[in-house]
């Protein structure tokens, strides 16, 4: 079967999830997840605290997901996951881990459609990650990196223990990151 544009229908997969919490189900994505994908990286806030991935059609979403979340599961075990309420199966966001060739330690990710922020999505999320994180991958020491005026991300990661270390010339970005930290 193809979609309109002849491009080959991808069949909706069954996932099992990586983690849950109380009200949350954490996958990793799928190809079939582009129509999602290509809605959160168009959010506002997503352009503005994270950037601008050029993605604007379904085919740019499936590249994204095969060069970032695809290609990290294979070669790290972990990455960004998808973040669906279990009541629905309804995507809202992205949570994971990140491995960053010029970071010495993973890094903790997320972004939500917003209309899904300010309900404690993320928060909760977040904890499911670190605990995995902690107990299932060994993971002693995580980073996280956010945009300077990103406060929400900044309240967050504070909530879940990370401590701010630094100024950080991320690549690709015009202004220093803030960079946090957790653990040993």
């Amino acid at each position: 079967m193809v979609n309109s544009d002849g491009m080959p229908r991808i069949p909706p997969a069954v996932v099992m999830p990586i983690l849950s919490s109380e009200r949350l189900l954490l996958r990793e994505f799928t190809l079939a997840d582009a129509p999602f994908v290509l809605e959160l990286l168009n959010e506002p806030a997503f352009h503005q605290y994270i950037g601008d991935k050029g993605v604007r059609d379904v085919a740019g979403a499936e590249n994204y997901l095969r060069q970032g979340p695809l290609t990290m599961y294979a070669q790290h075990g972990f990455g960004l996951w998808l973040v669906a309420l279990k009541d629905g199966d309804t995507p809202i966001g992205s949570c994971g881990l990140l491995q960053r060739d010029y970071l010495a330690h993973p890094d903790i990710g997320y972004a939500y459609l917003t209309r899904f922020t300010g309900q404690g999505y993320a928060h909760e999320a977040a904890l499911a990650v670190l605990r995995h994180a902690r107990e299932h991958l060994k993971i002693p020491t995580l980073h996280a990196l956010t945009a300077q005026e990103n406060t929400a991300s900044m309240n967050l990661l504070g909530k879940i223990g990370f401590s701010f270390t630094r100024l950080f010339d991320q690549p690709g970005y015009a202004e220093p990151s803030r960079l946090f930290t957790s653990g040993s």
